[in-house]
């Protein structure tokens, strides 16, 4: 049965469907030893599909896993990266990291610290990556400057990035120091470098950013203690429920 090349790589874990259009487009993949494009069809029972010259196997779907990161600084949020840079991917052992098709949900900027989800479920990546959906995430801001009540206000209720306003925002003041503050916010969209472009235009730049929570997944291990930087966990069982039923409140 066909179905479009880049629901077929999220389908087998191979990358999330974004992710998959982008090695499309960066002609990486190839259908019957010719470049592929995108919203081409094919048949996983006829088709042989490569990805840089390596065969991708559809002969067995691999096991779903779900994997919460805590992202060290340095570190960029996807699964190859031109420029040699480390990834969140070198971070996992060899037996994570190889055949299995673990990518990030979404992204933490390279400065960014904090949780990072990892996943080779393709359909719940792109469930949680959709724009109509809203799960609550925590961030730890340490910004310049003492922020006026009048510019925590506007960063409640939305300014305007590129002619579109961001949705309301929870913002509080958590500390001052001599010449910072920090903050936590609550922010219910994930637009790029959202947190940092809001403090900019409001005059008081991110000097340190950490993500502390995706929803009610936390950076904690069950045993107890705080998950190390750099450092990953599996998701409990009624954290991957909590996940999978954010995206099946949409169709």
């Amino acid at each position: 049965m066909e179905a479009r090349l880049q629901k077929i790589l999220s389908q087998w874990g191979v990358a999330s469907r974004r992710q998959a259009e982008e090695m499309i487009k960066l002609e990486r993949v190839r259908i019957n030893g010719l470049v592929a494009h995108l919203g081409q069809k094919v048949d996983i029972q006829k088709d042989t599909i490569t990805i840089d010259g390596k065969p991708v196997s559809t002969i067995k779907r691999p096991a779903l896993i779900y994997l919460l990161l805590h992202k060290p600084p340095g570190v960029v949020s996807t699964c190859y990266d031109p420029q040699g840079r480390t990834t969140v991917l070198d971070l996992l052992p060899e037996e994570l990291r190889l055949g299995l098709g673990i990518h990030p949900v979404g992204r933490l900027d390279a400065e960014s610290t904090g949780a990072l989800l990892l996943t080779n479920d393709g359909d719940l990546t792109f469930g949680l990556t959709h724009p109509r959906h809203n799960i609550p995430k925590i961030y730890q801001v340490l910004v310049k400057g003492h922020p006026s009540k009048a510019a925590l206000q506007m960063w409640r209720q939305g300014v305007l990035l590129e002619g579109k306003k961001t949705r309301p925002a929870q913002v509080k003041v958590i500390e001052k120091f001599t010449s910072s503050s920090r903050l936590e916010i609550l922010l219910k969209e994930g637009r790029n470098r959202q947190i940092r472009r809001v403090a900019e235009l409001l005059g008081y730049p991110v000097i340190k950013l950490h993500r502390s929570a995706i929803g009610p997944i936390q950076l904690h291990v069950p045993t107890g203690g705080y998950l190390p930087e750099g450092d990953y966990r599996h998701l409990e069982e009624h954290e991957i429920r909590f996940l999978q039923q954010q995206i099946n409140k949409f169709p």
